[in-house]
């Protein structure tokens, strides 16, 4: 049996590694990205650029896609040169940008009506995960489109959950993001307590291994916080900011107060006012550092 034809659409942070991994794969994958030179580290591994979207849509059994927020989502899919403009009955669009859930409803009803099948597939795991294959991603949509992509999600992830229907998957990231946005403040404030009180903070996440205050955040981002190396960035403020607000908005339409979360929008709302917004997380610690 031959495998599907795909494309991907955004090669950013998270885009680029999973692309390699489908080519490493043997897939043969489309691709597009707004800005060209982006490309480079794909196709130099043999993918084929397209000049649009839709381009990528009449060349892909499975349309993947990765961009940064709603807005440029709903460009991808239905803007001039779109994904609905080159797909056709049949096809299947995988989604794995973090929007908000009620405009991943809307976006599968209208593919839906062209006969295209639309998977709400936000991921968990950062740069590292999608090197590694070991990302987790939570799904919203037909159950017979999920378990069509199953077998090439899995090149993927390590785990690969459907939620329910359309939006699902999205509801289900916020949630990952309360979680995740409201503990990297934390995690600062540990390293910069045993900072201030002279104990080695390199030291922290390895000395806590495997205790109840562990967690894949601290071994990820604590030893950046400690050691102020930011770079090359896993993930933006913007980008988590953005998704805090898309949570926020989704309780107060049902009625949950999400105080925690409200409290980290204001830390992510600091840092972006310091000019830090394309800056990782782990830069709270200097925050901290100044007093704040």
């Amino acid at each position: 049996m031959s495998l599907p034809r795909l494309g991907f659409i955004g090669i950013g942070l998270m885009g680029k590694p999973m692309t390699l991994r489908l080519l490493a794969a043997g897939y043969k994958v489309s691709v597009w990205n707004r800005s060209k030179e982006k490309l480079a580290p794909v196709t130099v591994k043999g993918a084929v650029a397209k000049d649009s979207p839709a381009e990528v849509a009449r060349f892909a059994d499975i349309v993947m896609m990765c961009v940064t927020d709603q807005a440029s989502v709903k460009e991808v899919l239905f803007g001039a040169g779109g994904v609905a403009e080159g797909a056709t009955e049949g096809k299947i669009v995988i989604d794995f940008s973090s929007i908000a859930p009620a405009a991943a409803r809307d976006y599968a009803a209208r593919l839906w009506e062209k006969g295209i099948g639309y998977i709400d597939a936000p991921v968990s795991g950062g740069t590292v995960g999608a090197e590694q294959g070991t990302l987790a991603i939570m799904a919203g949509g037909r159950s017979e489109d999920i378990e069509f992509v199953r077998p090439l999600v899995a090149e993927l992830a390590s785990r690969f959950t459907r939620m329910g229907g359309s939006g699902t998957g999205q509801v289900t990231k916020l949630a990952n993001q309360v979680i995740v946005a409201s503990l990297l403040p934390v995690i600062a404030e540990a390293l910069r307590l045993a900072e201030a009180a002279g104990v080695d903070a390199s030291r922290l996440p390895e000395a806590l291994r495997g205790g109840f205050a562990d967690s894949k955040p601290l071994q990820v981002f604590g030893p950046r916080m400690a050691s102020r190396a930011y770079e090359p960035a896993l993930g933006t403020v913007n980008v988590m900011l953005k998704d805090l607000l898309n949570a926020v908005a989704v309780a107060e339409e049902s009625g949950v107060p999400l105080p925690m979360a409200r409290a980290a929008v204001e830390r992510f709302r600091l840092l972006v006012a310091e000019g830090k917004g394309e800056t990782e997380p782990s830069a709270f610690i200097d925050l901290l550092a100044g007093g704040r």
